[in-house]
């Protein structure tokens, strides 16, 4: 007899019972069971219940706006308590997701937590652990000496602990231990076997599925379709059933937020080089292109979203893909990161990892460099990249940023100078500002610290900001101007546009003129020594 019973969605908002910890399995492009985060939602407003639910989301769940996703859970009464890696987010052009909206007003209480860390959250309550010691989030915003995760005035700040362990300082996080866990797979057999033949990414959904089902919760799946008992491969089940309580079936079921389906993105077929698009002419090609100049051949190297992700386009555009290898918070490693709502995912990939893996390996420092972005950067090199107080809702939080950057030995952060109203180009190979941003990035006091200058200097970690006008190094005195864009006169362009004091390299030089030319560069990599 199965184990695991189909029912419809109508059905599932009966069997979470009030104050419920639910534990959703997704990304913010990829992997949501938004049909049954949507029924959920539709239940409560025809039942008034269930009621007062925590809801978990070790990466965000839905799209990057609030479009569906944890957006369906955005209910007076519904919600009491959100324990995100990262929320929905969008252009200030937009509607403020609903979610925000709660958060800002003090509706729910909200932790956002490392991303890596909620998903071994999830492992030590499978194994009957009381939670996770760890380095990672000392001195950040996560640490209960800041803000302890919290994003709101009613969130308690005492979630997260400092404990003293063989004479040094850790952080604890305490176990999740769901009532229910929804996940999401591509195929279910009628055993409750479940496979992600055309998933993106397996992100942590077999550690949820365990923490519910050794918790004494139940597991929903959602997926696309059914098959008869036996028809999957043993290696291709990627939750098995016997963990398996109820099968939701979604035919309509989307790959990404905006892909009905890829089959390059899930590694079933490979995409040729030449579709790849190339990235436009323009300042970002320009940031991402002396990005990309720090690589070293073999590299293990991180993304994470915006001007960054474009470094992979830069080195096939230069003739040098495949030189290092691409390794995303998601899973994928190697092949060609996407861009947009499909960022998290690759084509080509060489092999598909479970997030709490991937981030075993970030948060163990095992990579060699990442590429970030940054919102705020201030006098000690705090980077502030999941909180603004006047734009909060534009902001995803950290998402996995606080896992990579713990241990990571380079890191470069991405981004413009200034903004709010920037006007600049390119002409005859040099940077021209018509009008600057009326935002400073580099201020005296980040709002938020998601990273922690501090730390990085302590470690020893090779810290570069990478922007259009100017590179700066975070050295022990403080940051550092090493370079100055052509075109740029370093007083006024730069240093009286940080609310900072910058620190000048006596060996300033100005960036490498063929960085602002539109051909392309002849770039080749550093050797691995």
């Amino acid at each position: 007899m199965p184990r695991a019973r189909v029912i419809s969605f109508e059905e599932l908002g009966a069997l979470i019972p009030d104050k419920a910890v639910v534990s959703v399995s997704s990304s913010s492009g990829l992997g949501c069971p938004d049909a049954a985060l949507r029924a959920v939602g539709e239940y409560y407003r025809k039942n008034g219940r269930p009621r007062e639910l925590t809801s978990v989301h070790p990466i965000a769940a839905g799209d990057m706006y609030g479009i569906g996703g944890i957006d369906h859970l955005a209910q007076t009464g519904l919600l009491k308590r959100v324990i995100a890696g990262s929320l929905p987010s969008g252009p200030s052009s937009l509607p403020s997701p609903a979610i925000w909206k709660m958060i800002i007003e003090d509706q729910i209480e909200a932790y956002n937590l490392p991303s890596g860390i909620i998903f071994h959250m999830h492992r030590e309550a499978a194994a009957g652990r009381p939670g996770i010691l760890s380095k990672v989030g000392l001195n950040t915003f996560v640490d209960p000496r800041l803000q302890g995760g919290a994003m709101n005035q009613s969130t308690p700040r005492d979630y997260v602990q400092v404990i003293e362990f063989k004479g040094e300082e850790w952080l604890f996080y305490p176990a999740v231990s769901p009532n229910l866990a929804i996940v999401r797979g591509t195929t279910a057999d009628e055993r409750g076997n479940i496979s992600m033949e055309n998933e993106g990414a397996y992100l942590g959904a077999l550690d949820q599925a365990i923490a519910a089902r050794n918790s004494g919760g139940l597991v929903v799946a959602q997926v696309k379709r059914l098959t008869a008992r036996g028809s999957l491969k043993p290696q291709d089940v990627r939750i098995p059933g016997m963990l398996v309580d109820y099968i939701l079936v979604d035919p309509d079921q989307k790959q990404t937020t905006q892909t009905v389906y890829d089959p390059a993105i899930s590694g079933e077929i490979l995409r040729p080089e030449s579709s790849f698009k190339q990235t436009a002419w323009g300042i970002d090609k320009v940031i991402a292109r002396r990005a990309a100049s720090e690589l070293v051949q073999d590299d293990a190297v991180n993304l994470g979203f915006g001007i960054s992700a474009l470094v992979p386009r830069i080195l096939l555009e230069e003739g040098l893909h495949g030189q290092v290898t691409w390794v995303i918070e998601q899973g994928a490693v190697g092949g060609m990161p996407l861009l947009g709502f499909a960022f998290g995912c690759a084509s080509n990939a060489d092999a598909i990892m479970a997030s709490p893996d991937q981030f075993t390996y970030f948060q163990g420092g095992g990579f060699d460099r990442t590429y970030l972005s940054f919102l705020e950067v201030d006098a000690e090199g705090n980077v502030n990249v999941s909180r603004l107080a006047s734009r909060p809702h534009v902001t995803a939080g950290a998402g996995g940023f606080i896992d990579i950057t713990a241990r990571a030995r380079a890191i470069t952060f991405c981004g413009y100078f200034t903004a709010g109203g920037l006007d600049q180009d390119i002409y005859d190979g040099q940077l021209v500002i018509r009008k600057e941003g009326k935002n400073r990035k580099f201020v005296q006091q980040v709002e938020h610290v998601t990273f922690s200058g501090k730390r990085a200097r302590e470690q020893g970690q090779q810290v570069l900001f990478v922007t259009e006008r100017a590179v700066l190094r975070l050295e022990p005195e403080g940051l550092t101007v090493i370079e100055i864009a052509p075109g740029i006169e370093l007083k006024r362009d730069v240093l009286e546009q940080a609310n900072t004091d910058l620190k000048v390299s006596p060996s300033l030089k100005v960036m490498d003129r063929r960085l602002f030319e539109p051909g392309k560069m002849g770039m080749t990599l550093q050797p691995r020594r």
